[in-house]
This record gives C-alpha cells, structure tokens and sequence, in this order.
C-alpha cells in the first residue's frame, strides 16, 4: 500500500485513479490537486479523495507517489512548479497518451531528485470532468509503463503493482515503441473521426439536422470518438507528430489502394479486406477489450458505473 498518492489533474483519468486507490485500498491518503477551482470545489462534493488542496505545493510534499493526470503539453511547466516541493526519492508518473515527449520533460526537470515512471492506462470514455470518472474504468485495460533507461527496479515495481491493483493489465516498453504503436491503434482513428465528423458538418448539401436524423450507423459511432477533450487530442497531435505523420502516409497508401478496387469493381480484393478486418474485431473482443454486445455495450456500461 502506497502512504500517500497525490493526484494531479482531477479529469476523466485523473478522478478514476483516485476513485480507484480508495474503492480498491491501494493508498492510505488520497490527495487531491486541480488548477481549476471549479473542479476543486465539485471534488470536495463529491468526496472520493481525503483531501483536496488548492496549493500545489502541498498537494506534493509529503506524497510517495505522484500521478499527472493533465494534458501532454503542459506537463513540463507543472513539473518545473512541483519538483523542489517533492519528497527525494518519491515516485512521478503520469496517464499521458504520448510518452517520449513526457518522459524527456520529466527527466529533464525531476531526475534525479524523485524517480520517474511514466505510464499511460489504454481506458477512458468521450466524458470529462471530475463527475466522469469512476473506480473500475481500469478494469482488464492496459496499462502501459514506459520507463526510462536505468530506473530502479522498485520504484517500477511500484507504479505497475497500482496498475494492477487498479485492475489493469500493465505491460512495459519503450517511449519511442509505445508512441508508434498507439499512434495508430488511438491517435490516427481519432484523427479520422475528427475529420470525418468535419466533413459531414461542412457538406453544403447535407443539413445538420439531416446528419443527426440519419446517424444511427457509423456516422455515430464516429461522432462518440469526436467528441472527446479538444485540448488533450490537441496536445497528443502535437506531441506524437512524428509517429502521426508516419501512420497517416501508410494509411494513405492503404486507402489509395482501397480506392483503386472500388474503382475497378475488385469485389473479391474488398470481400478480402472486410474479411480479415471483421477477424481483427473479433479477436479484440476475445481478449476482453470490447464486448460483443448490441450498441457495443454501451448502456450495460453506463448503468455499470
């Protein structure tokens, strides 16, 4: 059990991690800061940590482990403001969807004062705000730990026994290797459902009300995903350019291709495709990652939380 967790950043992610060490026993304080006293003031109504701060500073002093829970791109000036308030030797980590950029951030402002365990947990939802969280959205997901090159085994052994504890699936790998893999696992569908999204709002012959009328196939589903926080996606875009850029010229290449075997009636090349996609669905519903029920489960989850 880790004595004292601080929380930073009391979002989606933020909220269910403290959610999470408190239904699950995995600290004995939980304690609470967010830039925003809005969101400090729903906290403390909500109750789900011991303590809310408005102070930064305090929020660290006394922690042992300490989760950013904010957008990448603010990362490096929050590190800066925290690390001659924490305790030596205690544990950093973060939630952040791109790894590379935080870690350099991280290291470059805490170590070798604290020890750095960046990790990233694969859960969340199109909601947001400290009202949006909830204790088993880690359960069976992965958790990613990435952490850098020379890190003390226990202070690893740490951040992934809170994953677990969560009730997550922690797996360990580079920075640079997590950033090409969720770049096209999250990030670029993400990105094509922001843009596809923007097309249909934009298409001149089409009202936005006929958009909404007819949205009940993929179209919706397409909406659920762009509708997440504009300023996390913002960052991740411009955090993991480089692993984006590259994703988006193969999946270009791959729709070119597509697009040729419309063109040319290739009906047993599309049947082929669609085949092996469908296989790829549900394989990740036999792993546990999706339900197979109708609505992709979404009510029996909601009702869930």
């Amino acid at each position: 059990m880790i004595e004292q967790l601080t929380v930073i950043g009391l979002g989606l992610i933020g909220s269910s991690v403290a959610r999470a060490a408190k239904a699950y026993g995995l600290a004995s304080r939980v304690v609470a800061y967010d830039i925003s006293t809005e969101v400090q003031r729903r906290v403390n109504e909500l109750g789900f940590v011991d303590l809310v701060t408005p102070s930064l500073s305090e929020a660290v002093r006394q922690a042992d482990l300490t989760i950013i829970c904010i957008p990448v791109g603010a990362t490096a000036e929050v590190a800066r403001e925290l690390k001659v308030h924490l305790k030596p030797d205690s544990i950093v980590s973060d939630v952040g969807s791109v790894k590379s950029v935080v870690t350099d951030a991280l290291i470059a402002e805490l170590y070798p004062r604290v020890h750095v365990v960046p990790a990233h947990p694969v859960a969340g939802t199109e909601y947001s705000g400290p009202d949006a969280g909830f204790a088993s959205l880690f359960q069976n997901r992965w958790c990613i730990v990435t952490p850098p090159e020379g890190t003390e085994l226990d202070a690893i052994e740490v951040v992934k026994s809170f994953w677990t504890g969560c009730g997550a699936n922690v797996e360990t790998m580079t920075p640079k290797h997590h950033d090409l893999v969720l770049a096209i696992t999250s990030h670029v569908p993400h990105l094509i459902a922001y843009n596809i999204v923007g097309t249909a709002a934009d298409l001149e012959e089409v009202t936005q009300s006929e958009v909404i009328k007819f949205s009940a196939g993929g179209f919706r589903d397409f909406t659920r995903i762009a509708a997440s926080d504009p300023t996390m996606w913002r960052d991740i875009f411009l955090h993991n350019k480089e692993a984006v850029l590259e994703m988006l010229g193969r999946f270009n290449e791959d729709l070119l291709a597509l697009q040729r075997m419309i063109r040319w009636g290739d009906g047993q090349g599309l049947f082929e495709l669609f085949t092996r996609t469908r296989a790829i669905r549900r394989s990740i519903i036999a792993q546990g990652q999706e339900t197979a029920a109708p609505d992709f489960g979404r009510v029996q989850s909601e009702k869930g939380r």
